[in-house]
């Protein structure tokens, strides 16, 4: 029996469900509820069939009020009356039809897929009909079955170009590539202005790796439909996946020229390719037409100071993020990143400020903690980062970054069991963590657990061969111990090849040379180490011992004062010069300037808070 017909829905009409996937079919899509226009005009089906029987008023009766509670977007009704109508009538395809679509929307693809499936057994059925309830197969894991239901189509009305394109889809799908494109031209020969027959060409192309033919069908789809709005994202991801961001962004912005120009989505999408591109004017151009539609947009204003952070007109990010917070003070995320502008512009104050005013709407926000610990590690002020770090660690265990950062703090103020016990606690949540591995080690060296050191190192360069510090801290252990030389050597050359203007690096590699006596090398280093680092006490020191061994004695107290200079607190090398016959470094006019200099820095940091 017939009691609407089975033209449900035509492309155009359905596109936002085939946009919704991608590739879904569009037969999935056209499984909602018919046009009213369409309940006054029965259609009969293409070929003759033997006359249905009439069904009972009741029948008739349930359905028309399951159909109306499906405009009304009443399911629950509209099932309860179509199951109604179908005891009624239990042989109506059209009635299972309807009630595969409602369950296939609920999600209920037990119940979608049964009704579609006795759709399609016996003999009679519509191809129309037959080709949405393939989409339901298809779209609920069934493609055999729905390929079998698109054949019994296609036999059916061999003429109907929509039933080859579903069929083409789920080939392809599959990666039965020549059936699939047969099956697309086949239907393409019927229907030849189809704008989803060419939009599914382009995608079998692109699976087969013909990139010219991919675009020209796409094309074709774009001339056939100009609103057509799949193509146009497909030749932009197709560019994008090709790293041509710049075709990408002319098509998006045709489409928003020419189909429409309120889709946000769309502009969405292109401003973040005008940002890939670091064409930030592109990018602000597109935000303020979105502006000029919607004034008080504030994720568009997010944006743009965004963009502005980008560029690095902080003075502008912090006035955009600044009326944002205006409008909704308890933006965290918001006031978070404004926080990380003041400290670009050294405003720490200001950071601090915002970032307390966060812990204080949300005592459990942890990047705010994490920021705070930061910026007072920064500062020097390790007592404070010591508080904010180990809540960041409460909250989230499993960041590695504020385990890092709080046993550094830990370090900092020469509480080396508590830093061991920050990086091992990180590592426990974050054993694949090279960098707490490393720091770990660091820490094992301070409390002169020195095969812990090595295990600790061994372990970070187990995860990350190229950890360029870790690389140079057992390299210069090995060095600076005079043990596993040739290794020492090994180590700081592939530090030094990973950053070659480390100076710290080279000077491990210069003093690793000269642990394996080779002196004019070890010279070179380490000349060039304080060429790349200016005044560091230990590189003058290592040059110094250069020099001694060369036997230039005034060079090498020159340097050895040079390096008392900048650390007057050496007592080894205070000793080591006096050894050599070089004097007395205390009574040096220099070193006396440079104790002098230690001693005033100290007592304004005990004055400044």
């Amino acid at each position: 029996m017939r009691y609407l017909p089975t033209s449900l829905c035509r492309y155009p009409e359905c596109g936002k469900g085939f946009l919704a996937a991608l590739i879904p079919l569009v037969i999935m899509a056209c499984a909602a509820a018919p046009h009213p226009q369409e309940t006054a005009t029965p259609v009969t089906s293409p070929t003759k069939q033997p006359a249905a029987p009439t069904p009972d008023s009741s029948a008739t009766y349930h359905f028309m009020m399951g159909y109306q509670a499906e405009l009304a977007q009443d399911t629950e009704t509209a099932l309860r009356e179509y199951r109604a109508a179908l005891k009624a009538d239990p042989a109506s395809r059209e009635v299972k039809a309807r009630l595969a679509g409602l369950y296939f929307g609920l999600g209920d693809l037990t119940n979608a897929v049964q009704y579609a499936e006795e759709v399609g057994e016996g003999t009679g059925q519509d191809a129309q009909l037959l080709t949405q309830m393939a989409g339901i197969l298809a779209s609920a894991g069934k493609p055999d079955r729905a390929l079998r239901l698109l054949d019994l189509a296609i036999d059916r009305a061999p003429e109907r170009g929509e039933s080859y394109f579903p069929k083409g889809i789920i080939l392809l799908n599959q990666k039965r590539l020549a059936e699939a494109e047969q099956a697309v031209n086949q239907g393409l020969k019927y229907s030849p202005d189809s704008p989803i027959g060419y939009y599914y060409l382009g995608r079998i192309s692109i699976e087969a790796g013909n990139a010219e033919q991919a675009l020209a069908s796409f094309d074709h789809a774009i001339a056939a439909n100009p609103s057509f709005e799949p193509a146009y994202l497909a030749q932009a991801s197709f560019h994008e996946s090709r790293q041509e961001k710049d075709k990408a962004i002319a098509v998006l912005q045709k489409y928003l020229q020419h189909v429409n120009p309120r889709n946000k989505d769309i502009r969405q999408h292109l401003i973040q390719l005008y940002v890939a591109t670091k064409d930030y004017a592109g990018g602000l151009a597109e935000l303020e037409k979105m502006l000029e539609e919607d004034p008080g947009d504030l994720d568009v204003q997010l944006r743009m100071a965004l963009i502005y952070g980008e560029k690095k007109e902080f003075a502008k990010a912090i006035d955009q993020l600044t009326s944002i917070l205006e409008a909704r003070p308890a933006e965290l995320k918001v006031r978070d990143y404004l926080g990380y502008l003041y400290e670009e512009t050294k405003e720490f104050p200001k950071a601090i400020e915002a970032y307390q005013f966060n812990i204080q709407l949300d005592p459990t926000f942890t990047e705010s903690h994490i920021h705070l610990g930061v910026l007072q590690y920064r500062l020097k002020r390790f007592p404070e980062a010591i508080m904010h770090l180990s809540e960041a660690v409460r909250l989230a265990p499993k960041q590695p970054e504020p385990h890092i950062v709080l046993g550094l703090a830990y370090l900092q103020t020469e509480q080396f069991e508590k830093a061991t016990q920050a990086f091992e606690e990180g590592i426990r949540h974050n054993p694949k963590s090279a960098d707490l591995h490393f720091n770990l080690g660091t820490s094992y060296d301070k409390l002169n657990r020195f095969e812990d050191v090595v295990r600790a190192m061994e372990t970070a360069l187990s995860l990350d061969p190229h950890h360029a510090d870790a690389l140079n801290y057992l390299g210069y252990s090995y060095a600076e111990r005079g043990i596993k030389i040739d290794q020492a050597v090994s180590l700081t050359r592939q530090a030094v090849a990973l950053k070659p203007d480390n100076g710290y690096y080279v000077d491990s590699l210069g003093w690793a040379f000269y642990k394996s006596g080779l002196i004019a090398e070890a010279l070179t280093e380490i000349k060039r180490a304080v060429a790349l680092v200016g005044d560091d006490p230990v590189i003058y020191e290592h040059l110094g011992e250069i020099y001694m061994k060369q036997q230039r004695l005034s060079d090498a107290r020159e340097a050895w004062l040079h390096s008392l200079e900048l650390d007057p607190s050496n007592e080894k090398l205070l000793q080591r010069f006096r050894e050599q016959g070089m004097g007395d470094p205390a009574q040096e006019d220099r070193i006396q300037q440079a104790k002098r200099r230690v001693s005033e820095k100290i007592q304004t940091q005990q004055v400044t808070p």
